[in-house]
């Protein structure tokens, strides 16, 4: 039944050759990866089991393009595109996240004099982060998001702000002032040229006003064979270069370009320019280069999936206790490609708002990292390196001897 239903999704899909690349317009994108039968959605938070398993599910084919190195889901469909207030991705809940924003907006603050200003954000989450820029730097901000909740993040800034829960569109070009913010938005949309050809429309005249993008760095996802972070709902899939071509081609001068968060971001800035800048950063890739580490990604990563599956199916025979620590998309991806859910018990996360809800297409409910004092889990697997640190100072405070392995 499950091999009729891919069938019949593979037919209703364009061909590599019919394909255009959202990026460059660019016609036949050639398809290196491919995942079936993955929830649509990784962050929707469901109140029980049988609504998480039947959740709706859909395929993954990467298609790359030759002309200018990005990378896209060629299966997207867009009416899955359904964010709403329980879209759950907050992760100001970990002190290490929160380092990060508030290092990264001190860092926007002084570079860009953000004080007394106009800040929008596109795709603002919750607020968190539009929040700590106008509460650092005496801001007032303007916050669009189909998935925001007012009131949420509590603030002495929130008077100066505005959430319009809504997709950003060109009727919102009025709130266009001295900085724009858009943060793991960016990957969520397909058609990025229309976006990035709507936003600078709205910007106009304003030449002035600094653009801040921040989205996942795909590089390191080929280069580390990191499919956890490949699931349906992002789309696109950037590198330096093909973030770098999207912005200039489409009335943008790039003005700084850099990885951070342990390089699994990029971060781009750029200012509207009347003229088509042809400036390169330094570190943009060459096209040759991602159609090199597309290559070596798919030559390898079948050997990878498969060495996880083993270790995985090993700790199940030895009757070993597994649970996963963090239950957002990575889990969702590394669940499903593998198809493993059977093999781990249970499934952590510190953000009380995903606790006692269940996973899109996997069906586990998401416990309170308190839950394994009782449970004394043999493994803990991490799917983000980054906290390792972290957790594994929570599991000592809980006297847990768990073994931490980091994806």
């Amino acid at each position: 039944m499950i091999q009729q239903h891919l069938t019949q999704n593979l037919e209703q899909i364009q061909t590599p050759e019919e394909s255009i690349c959202p990026n460059c317009s660019h016609q036949g994108l050639s398809i290196f990866y491919e995942v079936h039968n993955v929830p649509v959605h990784s962050c929707l938070m469901l109140s029980n089991q049988q609504e998480a398993l039947d959740f709706p599910r859909g395929d993954i084919l990467l298609g790359y393009c030759h002309h200018c190195g990005f990378i896209t889901n060629l299966a997207y469909d867009p009416k899955w595109s359904a964010y709403a207030p329980n879209y759950e991705d907050q992760q100001s809940f970990s002190p290490t996240f929160n380092k990060f924003a508030l290092d990264l907006a001190n860092h926007l603050i002084k570079k860009h004099d953000l004080h007394n200003k106009d800040i929008m954000e596109i795709g603002c989450s919750k607020g968190d982060f539009l929040l700590l820029l106008c509460e650092l730097g005496n801001n007032r901000g303007v916050g669009i998001d189909p998935s925001v909740v007012p009131g949420r993040v509590e603030s002495v800034a929130g008077d100066r702000v505005i959430f319009i829960p809504e997709y950003y569109d060109q009727h919102h070009a009025q709130y266009v002032g001295d900085f724009i913010c858009c943060r793991h938005t960016l990957e969520h949309i397909q058609p990025t040229a229309e976006f990035l050809q709507k936003l600078r429309h709205s910007i106009g005249t304003r030449t002035q006003t600094t653009v801040f993008f921040e989205v996942p760095d795909t590089h390191r996802v080929l280069k580390d064979s990191a499919f956890e972070d490949i699931y349906y709902e992002h789309c696109s899939y950037f590198t330096p270069g093909s973030l770098s071509r999207l912005f200039r081609n489409n009335g943008f001068a790039v003005t700084d370009l850099h990885r951070s968060y342990g390089n699994q971001y990029l971060l781009i800035e750029a200012r509207p320019v009347a003229v088509t800048s042809d400036k390169i950063h330094p570190l943009e890739e060459s096209i040759e280069q991602t159609a090199s580490n597309v290559q070596a990604f798919a030559s390898k990563i079948q050997k990878h999936l498969e060495r996880w599956k083993r270790y995985l199916q090993k700790l199940q025979s030895q009757g070993k206790r597994t649970v996963i620590w963090g239950s957002g998309s990575k889990c969702v991806a590394f669940l499903t490609t593998l198809d493993a859910v059977d093999q781990v018990q249970y499934v952590v996360d510190i953000n009380p708002h995903r606790q006692g809800k269940f996973i899109p297409g996997v069906g586990k409910e998401i416990v309170s990292p308190e839950f394994l004092r009782d449970y004394q889990p043999d493994h803990v697997i991490v799917m983000n390196s980054i906290y390792c640190q972290e957790i594994q100072q929570m599991l000592n405070t809980m006297g847990l001897m768990s073994e931490v392995i980091a994806l």
